[in-house]
């Protein structure tokens, strides 16, 4: 069979119409259950990079998907909630992705720190004093 047989006959076995995935999320990550990268905090923002998969980069349809989630740069934990996929699953198949150079991962902007104590009050004063 060729490679989109392969991978429409795998999508089906997966997927049933009412019940939706029919596969424990182990198996969609072979078992794994750390991702690659440490790089994945729940507000990290992750994109793809555009590039084209190589031949010996063996995606699943959820790799794919995942793929096509993040044309736009998202954060991690809105990825997986669009891809109906618990959080852990999402971390190993995105760790899979971004060491095949699919993707890149940014982590998310600290907040701000908050201002001191004094330059509170120095406002408040101000204020009062208006």
């Amino acid at each position: 069979m060729s490679d989109q047989v392969n991978d429409r006959v795998n999508d089906m076995e997966w997927i049933d119409e009412e019940a939706g995935p029919v596969v424990r999320p182990y198996a969609m990550t072979g078992g794994r259950t750390i991702p690659s990268s440490t790089a994945f905090d729940l507000m990290s923002m992750v994109v793809a990079t555009g590039a084209t998969p190589s031949p010996r980069a063996h995606l699943s349809s959820e790799h794919r998907r995942l793929l096509g989630l993040v044309g736009r740069a998202r954060p991690i934990v809105e990825v997986a909630s669009d891809a109906g996929l618990p959080l852990g699953v999402v971390k190993v198949l995105l760790g899979d992705l971004l060491d095949h150079g699919l993707i890149l991962v940014r982590q998310p902007i600290p907040a701000a720190t908050s201002p001191a104590q004094s330059l509170l009050l120095e406002v408040i004063n101000g204020i009062r004093a208006l």
